[in-house]
This record gives structure tokens, sequence and C-alpha cells, in this order.
């Protein structure tokens, strides 16, 4: 979905996009709705050569200016279509997952040498480029993700929609994560770290907010199961997948992000540009957006029992929620607003495309 951002944004900026992806799928459907030109490949296999033929003659039908890739596999169907087409188009990469695989063999060289340019989401991921890859480190270049500022901005939102729409008192306070389920993104942490906080204040609930990622309903299962075996019944509400987002945010005091390993955070970012105070782990890309006892507490990752020991210091200091709500909100607006990210992809665009 970050890919139907950027297009979208750079569609609104003046540029001419074609998305290329996958037949009816969900950024298919999405795209069409944001009336972006789509180009549709099934490609499935990292070696396909019917439709690296195809992309070959859109490619030289089309010829672009430039050709953003926002997935590692995604290169081993256009590096191969280029070549068989000979056009010399710049090819850029963004890395957005890091990977223990180290590719330095004789393919993964051919491959990497055709990029022009390396993306990195975070400090990480950067890290890992340059230790995974054999793309040179003068090729890499940190530029985040980002989010629409606007859309998330608490001055414009109720912060007593999803209160009502759930039953949560005004004197309640309220903590919740926005995660897709799955192992790793924190979810039995903040369950233990629930029970505990119970045990030491009466006015407080939470909420879960996020669906199961495709396999993971078990998961899902194993997750309400382990909240109703911890007790938490009454005080803890899963709402599924929700499109509005920063509504259910605006609905929070505090919020906490405690993957055990993340490339970078968008849900972070958008609690913070929320104005919302944040518990997190102190893991990965996270420490790119999160600065300790500025607008965040961080915890020991996979530590429950520092993660109910910072939210209860947060809990109990009040005067700090405002304070780092407004360091969060500030911080955004200085590093991962969409505006100034996109401002920077385009003078990268602009300092590779051949005239």
């Amino acid at each position: 979905m970050y890919s139907l951002q950027t297009a979208s944004i750079l569609s609104k900026y003046g540029f001419e996009v074609d998305l290329l992806c996958y037949p009816n799928s969900r950024l298919h459907i999405e795209a069409l709705k944001e009336n972006l030109n789509t180009i549709q490949l099934n490609y499935a296999k990292y070696f396909s050569p019917i439709q690296i033929f195809k992309l070959n003659r859109i490619l030289k039908k089309n010829n672009y200016d430039l050709i953003h890739a926002e997935a590692s596999k995604d290169l081993w169907l256009i590096v191969p279509a280029l070549q068989l087409s000979s056009l010399k188009t710049p090819l850029i990469l963004t890395k957005h997952v890091g990977s223990a695989i180290i590719k330095r063999d004789p393919l993964h060289r051919w491959i990497y040498k055709r990029v022009n340019l390396a993306l990195a989401i975070s400090k990480v991921i950067k890290k890992n480029l340059a230790e995974t890859t054999t793309i040179p480190e003068e090729k890499i270049i940190l530029l985040h993700d980002s989010i629409d500022t606007d859309r998330f901005n608490p001055d414009k939102i109720s912060k007593r929609k999803i209160r009502n729409e759930f039953n949560i008192s005004v004197n309640d306070i309220l903590i919740g994560m926005n995660a897709r389920f799955s192992p790793g993104k924190g979810h039995e942490e903040f369950l233990f770290a629930a029970q505990e906080l119970l045990h030491r204040f009466l006015n407080i609930k939470f909420i879960v907010v996020g669906g199961a990622s495709r396999g993971e309903d078990d998961y899902v299962d194993k997750i309400k199961s382990m909240a109703l075996s911890l007790g938490l019944k009454d005080s803890i509400i899963f709402t599924g997948f929700r499109g509005d987002i920063p509504e259910l945010l605006a609905s929070l005091d505090i919020f906490v992000f405690p993957s055990h390993a993340e490339a970078f955070g968008i849900a972070l970012v958008e609690a913070m540009s929320m104005k919302l105070p944040s518990v997190c782990s102190n893991s990965d890309g996270i420490l790119d957006i999160a600065v300790d006892d500025v607008t965040s507490y961080l915890f020991q990752k996979q530590n429950y029992n520092d993660l109910a020991e910072k939210l209860s210091r947060l809990i109990n200091q009040p005067e700090k929620w405002d304070k780092f709500g407004e360091a969060a909100r500030e911080r955004v607006l200085e590093n991962f607003k969409s505006d100034l990210i996109t401002n920077k992809l385009i003078d990268i665009y602009g300092s590779i495309v051949i005239n």
C-alpha cells in the first residue's frame, strides 16, 4: 500500500505514473479507485520468461524515464526485461524489509549491478543492504517512509467517536496498539502488561486494532484466548481491521508499539502524528522514529515486565502526556511528513534520470 501512496502523491505532483501490479490484487483494486494507470502482470515466480517478455515489450513501447521497484523480488522480473531490451532506464530499489540471506552469488551480483540506487527506509535496513548485497554503500540512501500528517491531525478529529462506539468512559485511561496479527508484533507482551496494569489501576481499558495476516487466523484465536485466560475479558477490545485509524488513535490516551523487530513502523509514526505519548520497544527501525524520554518511553523488547513498568511510569506522569505528544507531532512534521519525503524522492529521481 505504500507503493500506492507514493504513486498517488507523484501523480498529484504532475508525474505520469504507471503502477505495475498483480491483476485483481488489493493494490490493483485500490489503484483503480485512485484513478491511477496500472499495468498488470501475473508474476508469481522468481523466474517467469513469459512475464519477462511481456514486460520487455511494455518497457520498449513506453520508454520510461525511470523505474522504481518497491520489493527485491521484482528485480527478477524487471532486470531481465531491461537487459533483453538493452534499455538504459535508471532503476531504483526501495528496501522495506531486511533479509538474513547473503545475496552475493553470481546471479544476485548480476541483478544488483543493474540497480542505480537503493533506498533504505531505516538505518537498520541500510546496514542490512550493505551487509547482504553487492550494492555499494555509496549507492544506498536513507529515505524514511512517510505519512499524510493532514489526515493524521488530532485537531481535525473527534476524540469521542470511538469511545462512544465501544462505551468507553471519558474517565477511563485507554491504552492501545495497532498492528496486524502476526507473531513478533508483540501482542503477547501487550496482554501480559495489561494484566499487570489492571492490578495497579482501576480506570484502565485496552484496545487492540488490526486484522489477521494471511494464514494467521489461528494466531488471532490464540491471542484472544490468551486475553480470556489472563482475565482481560471486560477490559480489552479487539476491533479487527479498521479503516478509521485516525479516529481510533484520537480516542487513545497512550499508544503502545511492542514489536520485536520492525524495519520502520508506520503505525507508530501515525500515532505520534496524532500527538500520542507512546511506549515502544527499543529495537531496529523504531529507533529512527521514537526518542526516549522525549516522545516516548522505550522498553526492552520482549520484556513485558519492563513494558508494564514504563506504562505505569507514564500513567503516573500525566504532565508527560502532552509534553511527549507535542514533541512526537513535531518530530513527525520535521522528519516523516509526506510532502517532505516526496520532495526528497523527486530530488533523487532528478539526480539519476537520463536527459
